[in-house]
């Protein structure tokens, strides 16, 4: 009886790891095929029949990322007790995983799509719509905040939400430009001053 099919041999986890990485590192546009297929250790047929297209790589490595280096902002959205507590968290974290030396620095879903072409304009706006959905998550936690009594009546919680998302993207650009964690450091604890107070 004739073999149905080899198995694929190389880990598929590992392989998109691998591939997040470079996205990561390298953005979406920089990133050739070559890059790709050395780093995942396989070759082009294999990553077509595992992934499909480079496009669809992409997407599949930044939903590894939110699940892993990047799930730092949803964890303390979740998690921590009060409003102000998630916001420091959320920006106290991710500065120090936009830091780790063995890493690429700062946030892939900032950085990976900052430069593109009309053949990535997919790309961009995919992005761009993760970054808006980061933006939401924010303003749901701040106005949880106002109901629970964190936050004053009648702040703007859409207005704060955007500045706290500027302050953490820009964390990101910082840190791929090399600033140090000590250095974040003190950009969020003049963040953290601004947080609004009850008269």
């Amino acid at each position: 009886m004739a073999e149905r099919g080899r198995p694929r041999a190389f880990d598929r986890t590992t392989a998109l790891r691998s591939a997040m990485e470079v996205f990561w590192e390298h953005g979406y546009e920089g990133s050739s095929m070559g890059d790709l297929t050395s780093a995942m250790g396989i070759n082009s047929p294999s990553l077509y029949a595992a992934f499909g297209c480079k496009e669809a790589l992409f997407r599949e490595a930044v939903d590894l990322y939110a699940q892993t280096d990047g799930g730092y902002t949803e964890r303390a959205l979740r998690e921590e007790p009060t409003a102000r507590a998630a916001i420091e968290a959320m920006l106290r974290d991710n500065a120090i995983a936009y830091t780790v030396e063995d890493k690429p620095h700062g946030c892939m879903v900032v950085l990976a799509g900052s430069t593109y072409t009309t053949r990535s304009e997919s790309i961009r706006d995919f992005l761009v719509e993760k970054r808006r959905e980061t933006t939401e998550d924010i303003r749901k936690r701040l106005d949880h905040g106002v109901a629970d009594g964190d936050l004053p009546a009648g702040v703007n919680t859409s207005a704060l939400a955007r500045f706290y998302t500027t302050v953490l993207y820009g964390l990101s650009i910082q840190a791929r430009d090399g600033a140090a964690h000590s250095e974040l450091t003190e950009s969020i604890d003049c963040a953290m001053e601004a947080w609004p107070t009850t008269a």
